[in-house]
């Protein structure tokens, strides 16, 4: 499903952000998390760039932008949920027999489960902020019957963050112009969000090191004493 093709059919629902831009939201970050290939950027970054100029539901742009996350959030765990029990009730084999007919293919799964098998359940907040496989890493978090609450905080914490970096570019785009058609603005958010991406990886890499060292700490065993 390309970039282009979603521009078209979603536009209309811009004018009609400021009644119901929050469900729209919600909805198409469902989507885009659960296993129908949809980017976020054309959901959260022109939401970002309408809270600015105060175009959505309460007409306050901090409020209107923290909502937005929060949709945004909500929405990415409501489609994580939605894959990660089809994985568990449905199972691998029919995953890989089945899920090319619902855009889920063998090779793309496969190397969901060899990510999540090599590098474990953190995988689930990391692979939040990486294009791709961000969709499908909760298919083998509900294969391997990953524990819900472990399930639920990585990838609330991965989706948190992915959601602000967008609406935050978006709100960047409107503090820059206040006229741009919304091919214009994914476009160009788009092309902040590849400029900077260097920084996402240093920004993963400096909190998986902050993960990796409590998890040691805690999981250090206590000296017995003499």
């Amino acid at each position: 499903m390309t970039t282009q093709f979603i521009i078209e059919h979603v536009e209309w629902g811009v004018a009609n952000a400021h009644i119901w831009g929050f469900v729209l939201v919600f909805v198409l970050m469902t989507i885009e998390s659960s296993f129908v290939p949809f980017p976020s950027e054309v959901t959260m970054i022109p939401a970002g760039f309408l809270a600015y100029r105060g175009e959505l539901t309460f007409g306050n742009p901090l409020i209107d932008a923290t909502a937005v996350v929060l949709c945004g959030l909500a929405g990415s765990l409501v489609g994580a949920f939605i894959n990660y029990y089809l994985a568990l009730f449905l199972g691998r084999p029919f995953l890989y027999r089945y899920g090319k007919y619902f855009f889920v293919k063998p090779h793309i799964l496969s190397r969901a489960e060899e990510i999540f098998l090599e590098y474990g359940e953190i995988t689930t907040f990391v692979c939040r902020l990486l294009p791709g496989i961000r969709q499908l890493i909760s298919l083998p978090a509900g294969i391997s019957r990953m524990s819900l609450v472990r399930f639920s905080t990585f990838t609330a914490l991965g989706a948190g963050i992915w959601s602000a970096i967008l609406v935050g570019i978006g709100y960047y785009l409107g503090s820059l112009s206040a006229d741009m058609t919304y091919a214009q603005l994914v476009n160009s958010g788009k092309a902040i969000l590849k400029q900077h991406y260097i920084w996402i990886v240093s920004f993963l890499v400096l909190l998986i090191a902050i993960y990796a060292l409590i998890h040691h700490l805690v999981m250090r065993p206590k000296r017995k004493r003499i």
